[in-house]
């Protein structure tokens, strides 16, 4: 259940913003086991109102960055979410051409009662849905 943001610098046509959000939905549902059709993505091109430090933590970044931010339940291990880290960057280096280094990713966990998809009912308030359920032993 992630709500994803996706902030790119530059003019990136529509087809080439719907497979870079295609990789961030891909890397979810095999380092993380999301649901293939659980896919909410906000995806937005910015010019000069992109803003970061090119030299933080020394990892040189450039105008080619990708801030993503992933909004999702609690519950992943600290294993789960290096996991997806490295996927995500794996698979935007390999098939969209990203750096590693210019690839910026942050976590936002929210408790699943939090989470309405429609109707105006909490659908997971009464505890995890089936994709989760395996993950909470894990905590």
């Amino acid at each position: 259940m992630p709500f994803v943001r996706i902030s790119l610098k530059g003019n990136r046509s529509e087809k080439e913003r719907l497979s870079i959000g295609d990789c961030v939905h891909r890397a979810l549902v095999k380092a993380i086991g999301i649901p293939e059709g659980d896919r909410f993505q906000v995806i937005t091109k910015h010019n000069t109102d992109l803003v970061y430090d090119p030299d933080y933590l020394n990892i040189h970044r450039t105008d080619g960055i990708i801030m993503i931010q992933i909004t999702l339940a609690s519950g992943r291990t600290v294993e789960l979410k290096k996991a997806l880290f490295k996927t995500v960057a794996d698979f935007l280096a390999a098939e969209q051409g990203f750096r590693k280094e210019d690839v910026f990713i942050n976590l936002l966990e929210t408790p699943r009662e939090n989470w309405s998809f429609g109707n105006g009912v909490a659908q997971h308030a009464d505890g995890p849905p089936p994709h989760l359920a395996r993950f909470e032993n894990q905590k």
